[in-house]
């Protein structure tokens, strides 16, 4: 089987990566509530944060500063909502790469899905 996909290199591959990756998740119920209903993101700002985010992460470049858990205390997430967030996730990367960096920066995400829904279960148990 040929493919015409390869692996992520450039800035370019990083704003396409998150663009998909935003369209699916604004085109899914579950999740198209936390971010447009509930948290009412600003697009035009949060997207270049998360170019910025995910090219620290791959290319280790350091042009992201924050923190983005504290960004996601205050929203209505659970497990259910992370496990769909990494399934979009790793969708949107075999559509779109293929390759070491392609593997690592999903492998990434699924760590950073693990740590944030950890975290925010224990700080959730904690308020109740």
């Amino acid at each position: 089987m040929h493919t015409n996909k390869s692996d992520i290199s450039t800035e370019q591959d990083v704003e396409l990566m998150v663009n998909s990756f935003y369209t699916k998740v604004n085109q899914d119920p579950l999740l198209s509530y936390v971010f447009n209903d509930f948290a009412d993101v600003d697009w035009q700002s949060h997207l270049p944060k998360m170019y910025k985010f995910w090219s620290t992460l791959i290319f280790g470049e350091q042009s992201y500063k924050g923190n983005p858990f504290a960004a996601h205390v205050p929203l209505p997430v659970d497990q259910t909502h992370f496990e769909r967030w990494i399934n979009l996730f790793e969708e949107n990367m075999d559509e779109l790469f293929v390759g070491e960096v392609a593997e690592h920066t999903k492998l990434r995400a699924k760590s950073i899905a693990y740590v944030f829904s950890t975290k925010l279960a224990q700080i959730k148990s904690h308020t109740l």
